[in-house]
């Protein structure tokens, strides 16, 4: 396949996997949220230790803020990525409920007047993911320059829908895989011959739910310019 070729298909598969993504129902998307929203927390209790970076949830994504809510509760601090330029790295500043939003990119928002931080752990949404590990993204590469550009590597964990897996996205030497992908099924664990999955997709119960315990308004939803 060669670079127009595989970039047409890129093209037409971040299509179908979208489409296919908005689709889902809000009942549905409530549930995937708690599974992973369950995974996570198994998974990963140093979550809240040092800075984890997300991404606010944009066309039906997976929605950390819940989680983050409650994680912040027990000590950790949150931060979103600020696009700086076309084709440059990102930059992540500190976020919590209170911290000004404004407009960025698609309309997604990102904090104003924040200092800029390094993440620990970065969640990272993917449009597809594939067996080894390799990520579909909307296709800026943004968060391919960005990983490549960080002093420190953060540890990095891929959030999808089994739904998106393709056997492979064909990376390219400028994609960067991720250290764990994270769905509602469990957590698969990137190893040399490919991901590994580590849970029982039968030992899901009693998912935590944090609905009750958000205000209106707490997400900041009405970011200003």
């Amino acid at each position: 396949m060669n670079s127009s070729e595989l970039s047409a298909w890129r093209k037409n598969e971040r299509t179908r996997l979208l489409r296919e993504r908005e689709a889902l129902a809000q009942e549905t998307l409530g549930e995937l949220r708690l599974r992973i929203d369950h995974h996570l927390e198994r998974a990963f209790p140093d979550l809240v230790h040092g800075i984890l970076a997300f991404c606010w949830p944009y066309r039906n994504e997976y929605d950390f803020r819940h989680l983050g809510a409650a994680l912040r509760r027990r000590g950790a601090r949150t931060a979103l990525p600020v696009v700086v330029a076309p084709k440059t790295p990102l930059v992540f500043r500190e976020w919590k409920p209170g911290v000004e939003l404004a407009d960025g990119p698609l309309g997604i928002p990102y904090p104003v007047g924040s200092p800029e931080v390094s993440p620990d752990h970065v969640l990272l949404p993917m449009v597809g993911w594939d067996a080894d590990g390799y990520r579909l993204g909307y296709g800026g590469a943004f968060f391919d320059r960005t990983l490549a550009a960080l002093a420190k590597r953060p540890r990095v964990i891929g959030i999808a829908y089994e739904q998106a897996f393709v056997q492979t996205i064909h990376p390219q030497p400028h994609d960067i895989p991720v250290d764990f992908v994270a769905t509602e099924r469990g957590v698969y664990r990137r190893e040399p011959q490919g991901l590994k999955f580590l849970d029982d997709p039968q030992a899901f119960s009693s998912p935590p739910c944090y609905a009750g315990e958000i205000a209106p308004g707490y997400f900041g939803e009405e970011p200003k310019a």
